[in-house]
């Protein structure tokens, strides 16, 4: 176990995570939402730190991320635990293990790096879960891959406060954020969140700072997938972040607590990429790096 930044104590002893909006309070053996972030007497651990659910070499473009070192390798690792609870999450044995069996494979961050550079890889990526709630565990091994000329991307929902976003960001490249709907019914109802954070944490990391940053939204039929969301959403995604930020729109398939739900059919793809394009924005893609399309060449 690691020692986990943003945190106070209350004055009735109480303990409150600081890192993510959920803001849980904590007596002494606790674990926030997120399962991993835990109240040890008057500290708090992460309980994940230099331990991975698997690694995997991927392409960039997998994460999505369609225009930040284009063709090139990816070391791809994440923990266990998640600070949101979507109930469409395709990545659920991952995200919402309580085990340490998930997480058994022990690697520290100087350990990952070497492996990336052995690899071939131009990049590492904290992903499968949300590397919000690893912040610590992500943000050293950046700074290791850092000594090695390695990348690093945060494959994230971007629940974050935006104190600790600006510390964990500062040490990330590049970032896909999913931009899971444009509706806070859709969030609180299908993610137990709130939409106005991950918009707050968008504007920011495209005004505030220097991180490539790539978008993507699941298209889920009958949940966000309605021409006035799509219109709303990308007309934002223009407003307040530019024309030239990329936006993936993926298909969704039955998983987790939506498995009676209808798959995203590639007609619905082709609309949201219609109107993101007659809205402004310049990069709309579709699909998987197979079946992407772009605005311009």
């Amino acid at each position: 176990m690691s020692e986990a930044r943003y945190w106070h104590l209350q004055d009735d002893g109480k303990m409150v995570c600081e890192l993510c909006p959920r803001h849980c309070t904590l007596t002494d053996g606790q674990s926030g939402f997120c399962f991993v972030r835990a109240r040890q007497g008057a500290r708090m651990e992460l309980t994940t730190y230099g331990r991975s659910s698997g690694f995997c070499v991927d392409p960039i473009e997998k994460k999505p991320l369609n225009h930040f070192y284009p063709g090139t390798s990816v070391l791809s690792f994440g923990t266990a635990g998640c600070n949101l609870a979507c109930k469409f999450c395709q990545n659920w044995d991952i995200s919402k293990s309580r085990q340490m069996e998930r997480i058994a494979e022990q690697a520290d961050p100087e350990t990952i790096a070497r492996a990336a550079l052995r690899a071939g890889c131009r990049s590492v990526a904290y992903t499968y879960n949300d590397p919000v709630i690893f912040a610590e565990y992500a943000v050293d091994t950046a700074l290791a891959c850092r000594q090695l000329g390695i990348a690093s991307v945060a494959v994230t929902a971007g629940y974050m406060e935006l104190e600790p976003a600006a510390w964990f960001f500062s040490h990330m490249d590049a970032a896909n954020v999913d931009l899971k709907a444009f509706s806070e019914t859709f969030y609180h109802r299908l993610t137990g969140g709130h939409l106005q954070p991950v918009l707050d944490l968008l504007k920011y990391l495209a005004c505030e700072t220097d991180v490539w940053v790539e978008l993507t939204t699941l298209l889920i039929p009958g949940c966000n997938d309605s021409d006035p969301e799509l219109d709303a959403l990308t007309r934002w995604v223009v407003r307040e972040m530019g024309s030239e930020v990329p936006i993936h729109f993926t298909a969704f398939h039955p998983d987790w607590q939506m498995r009676e739900w209808s798959r995203t059919p590639i007609e619905t793809l082709l609309r949201a990429r219609r109107i993101a394009l007659d809205n402004g924005v310049r990069f709309a893609y579709v699909g998987n790096v197979n079946d992407w399309r772009g605005a311009s060449t």
